[in-house]
This record gives structure tokens, C-alpha cells and sequence, in this order.
């Protein structure tokens, strides 16, 4: 293992700062295609919901081959900017310029076919940048420490300027496609309810640190998701037994317990990665980042693709219409206003981008000897044999399907939810609260599987230090 510093040097904040904003980027505009895209897709392209869910399985389907050899050809190749660090620019740039694309509509009202062909396109090639820009980013963090106190206030950093991405695409996106389409009634009810899925990250985050040394990763998980539950249940309550507009507060208050579970449960996510590539490497003998954050990436993946496939199968199959709602909450239908407000949100996520591949350092970096003999089936073997892997990536499916299908329903529910059929009324409701619940229970079944321990890592982290002090520097390869 080639060392510049100690492992277990501690980081400046700016170095914390620069790595979050990677996360802030992908936030800003990953969520805004995961909460928007599919109404963008059946209110404004005009596609029907169940050619938008077939789009999206195809490439999840595509992705599942493309992301282990995407993580594959990271751990061989080492660019001179940086071995994971560069991809920020080298994918994080087009991937951002391709969401543009994802929200433009060349053909109006017409081209069935070739809408259809245009979208499927530009959402495989967004997807598969965003693979890249992932995983790479994901190794990143595993190659800047292998403190465990350094990598939760790592994950505290990057969760929290995530969720001021995210917060920034779910409150913002509404507010900014009506103002550029030009209307004089904002939609702050929906930019409001949207917004309160994100804000208990300002409150909340700065806790998560003290309350990891606490309680443990695992124990976050199941202290807080009973919340998330309890909100659930109430959004479905309001929505149920009467208008949305009836009962603001509740409405409001509901998604703002609901978030603050899901976020105070789910906090520590991917402080549980670094941990499985320790183990890894105490197992295989090398760093294989790049691997283990590719299969996690499968399954981190699967679990944000059925944001879209679920929502989008369970809208055609209970006979959902494009909402012609002209009532504050409605989102306008410009689609002229979309592509500008996506504009916006790309190039903040380049600027983000550019400012954390300047600010972050790789220290962990693989040698030739680590890395010159990665192959796919380092993907099998590793998959294999890793107990802890299998779990995480089990649990990362349950939970990022948790929330990606709850924040891709929440455009419609709060968009003329009642001048909806009955059967379509319900179905939102469902997509809302009850299959989330349904999926944060399964999540929490599977995490008590989990075996590493904060303790456990510690020790496997001085024993591979110890042996690392005894390693001879690798021969370069010619």
C-alpha cells in the first residue's frame, strides 16, 4: 500500500468541506431527476407511466453490467489527477450537462416514437455518468482515512452538504421552473412539503457524530426509524380522510417527522462503506476501493431505480392522467422553464465539483501491486466472500427504495392529488406512506444481520497498519 501521511492523520475542515461538496453536486442533481423526472416524463414529455417504468428498468438492467465493470476499470486505471479524485471532473462535467438534456423536449407535443427513443437515451447516458462520478467518489472517501472518527465526521460533512443539495433541487426546482415560466402564484405548498423532506438535516446532522459514539451505526437505524414510521402513517391519515389543503399543519408537520426519522435512522449509511473495504482489504490482502464501492453501487442503485420502476408501475396500472391542476400547488408545464431551472442546478454542480477535486487529497492509493490484477471476477469473488458486503448491500437496496420511491411520489401528492380517480388517489397515497413503511421494516430486519462493530473495525484497522509498516514498496510496471 503506497502511504503519503498516516492513515490516521486527522483532516483539516476544508479538506471536509471539498469532499462534501462532491456529494452537495451529485445531490443537486441526481435527486432533482429521482423527485422530478418521472413527472416531467408523463406531465410534460406526455410519455404514459408504464413506458417511463420500462425505460427505467431497462436501464437499471443496462447499469448492473455497467456498474461493476465501471468499478473494475477504476481500481486498474490510475489518471494523473488522481485515481478516483479525477473522475469528479472527468464524469462529474458531462454527467452534469447530460441532466439538462434528460429535461428537454425537442419534439412539443408530438414524435411519440421518437420522445420515447430521446428519453430513453439521454437518461441511460445521465445514469451511466453518474456510475462513474458514484463510485468514484465513494472510493475517494475510503482513500482519505481509515480513522473511524475521522471518517463519521467525513460522512457527517457529506451527508450534510448532500442534503443541502438535495434540499436545495426538492424546494427549489418548483419555485425556480415557475418563476422562469413566468407565473405570478409560486408553488410554495409544494415547495414547502417537498423542502421539509430535506430540512431536518440543518437540525439534525450536526447530532449524528455524538449520537454514532452513542448508540453505534446500527442502533441509529433503529432508534429513529419508528419516526419515519409515525409520519407515514400520519401522511396517509390526512391525505385519506380528506383534502391535503384541509390539513396543512398536519400535512406539513407529518413529512417533517417522517424526514426527520428517515434522516436521523438512515444518517451513518455510508459510514458502514469504508468499514467493508476494510474488511476487505484485511481478508483479500489489497485496497480494492473501487470493487467493494461498485458492488455497494449495484445495490445503492437497484434501490434508487425503484424510485422510478415502482411509483411508475404503480401509477399505469391505477389509470394515472397528466394533472391539469391550475391551483398554486400545480407545477407549471413549460418546458421551456424546465430546461432553464435544470441549467441552473448543472452548473452549481460543476462549480461544486471543480471546488472538491481542488480541496480533497488522495492518502490511501493502491499500488501496481494492488491494483494491476483487478478483474470482474474480483466482483464475484469479493461478493463471495464477504458476509458483511452481502448484508450492506441488501440493506442499501431496502432503504434508498425506502426513500427514492417516497420523494419520486411526492410531486404528485401535493400536484391536484383529488382531481385524480379514486384508484389513482390511492395508489399516490400508497407510494407515499404505506410501501415505504413496508420497506423501512424489511431494512431494519436486514441490518440486525449486519457483524462489524466500530470496535471490531478499530482493531482490524491497527493490525493492517502494523502489517503495512513491514510491506516493501512495490516494483512500478513498465
Amino acid at each position: 500500500m503506497k502511504r503519503v501521511r498516516s492513515a490516521g492523520e486527522r483532516l483539516g475542515w476544508r479538506e471536509r468541506i471539498g469532499f462534501g461538496a462532491g456529494d452537495f453536486a451529485q445531490n443537486l442533481v441526481y435527486p432533482a431527476a429521482g423527485m422530478y423526472l418521472l413527472f416531467f416524463y408523463t406531465d410534460i414529455l406526455g410519455l404514459s407511466p408504464g413506458i417511463a417504468a420500462a425505460m427505467f428498468l431497462a436501464v437499471q438492467i443496462l447499469d448492473m453490467f455497467w456498474n461493476p465493470l465501471a468499478g473494475a476499470l477504476m481500481d486498474r486505471w490510475s489518471p494523473r489527477w488522481g485515481k478516483y479524485r479525477s473522475h469528479l471532473l472527468l464524469a462529474g462535467v458531462p454527467f452534469s450537462l447530460m441532466a439538462v438534456l434528460c429535461f428537454f423536449n425537442p419534439f412539443g407535443a408530438g414524435a411519440g416514437l421518437c420522445k420515447t427513443v430521446y428519453a430513453f437515451a439521454t437518461f441511460a447516458s445521465f445514469s451511466m455518468l453518474f456510475t462513474v462520478l458514484n463510485v468514484s467518489y465513494g472510493a475517494l472517501g475510503s482513500s482519505l482515512t481509515r480513522d473511524t472518527d475521522e471518517i463519521a465526521v467525513l460522512t457527517t460533512a457529506r451527508i450534510f452538504l448532500a442534503n443541502a443539495g438535495g434540499f436545495a433541487a426538492a424546494a427549489g426546482v418548483p419555485l425556480l421552473v415557475a418563476a422562469l415560466a413566468g407565473e405570478r402564484d409560486l408553488p410554495w405548498r409544494m415547495a414547502l412539503f417537498m423542502g421539509l423532506g430535506m430540512l431536518p438535516s440543518f437540525i439534525f446532522m450536526p447530532m449524528i457524530p455524538a449520537l454514532r459514539r452513542r448508540l453505534g451505526k446500527k442502533n441509529l437505524f433503529f432508534a429513529f426509524s419508528p419516526a419515519a414510521l409515525l409520519g407515514m402513517a400520519a401522511l396517509y391519515a390526512a391525505s385519506r380522510f380528506g383534502r391535503v389543503e384541509d390539513h396543512p399543519v398536519l400535512v406539513y408537520a407529518a413529512q417533517f417527522v417522517k424526514a426527520s426519522g428517515i434522516m436521523l435512522a438512515t444518517g451513518c449509511m455510508w459510514a458502514f462503506v469504508p468499514d467493508v473495504i476494510t474488511y476487505s482489504e484485511r481478508m483479500a490482502g489489497r485496497r480494492l476501493s473501487g470493487i467493494v464501492t461498485a458492488i455497494i453501487g449495484v445495490f445503492f442503485r437497484i434501490g434508487l431505480a425503484m424510485g422510478r420502476i415502482v411509483p411508475a408501475i404503480v401509477l399505469g396500472v391505477a389509470g394515472y392522467e397528466a394533472a391539469a391542476a391550475e391551483e398554486p400547488s400545480s407545477l407549471p408545464s413549460d418546458p421551456r422553464a424546465w430546461l432553464l431551472a435544470i441549467s441552473i442546478l448543472a452548473a452549481i454542480a460543476i462549480a461544486a465539483l471543480s471546488a472538491s477535486f481542488a480541496w480533497t487529497k488522495e492518502r490511501l492509493a493502491m499500488d501496481a501491486k494492488d491494483s494491476g490484477d483487478v478483474g470482474l471476477c474480483d466482483l464475484v469473488r469479493e461478493f463471495v466472500r464477504n458476509r458483511p458486503l452481502r448484508i450492506l448491500s441488501l440493506f442499501f437496496v431496502c432503504a434508498f427504495a425506502m426513500m427514492s420511491i417516497g420523494n419520486a411520489a411526492g410531486a404528485y401528492f401535493m400536484n391536484g392529488l383529488e382531481a385524480q380517480s379514486p384508484a389513482a388517489q390511492e395508489a399516490i397515497r400508497w407510494l407515499v406512506s404505506v410501501i415505504p413503511a413496508a420497506l423501512a421494516v424489511v431494512s431494519a430486519a436486514v441490518l440486525r444481520l449486519y457483524p462489524l462493530t466500530d470496535g471490531k473495525i478499530d482493531e482490524i484497522g491497527r493490525d493492517i497498519e502494523s502489517a503495512g509498516r513491514d510491506r516493501k514498496p512495490a516494483t512500478p510496471r513498465s
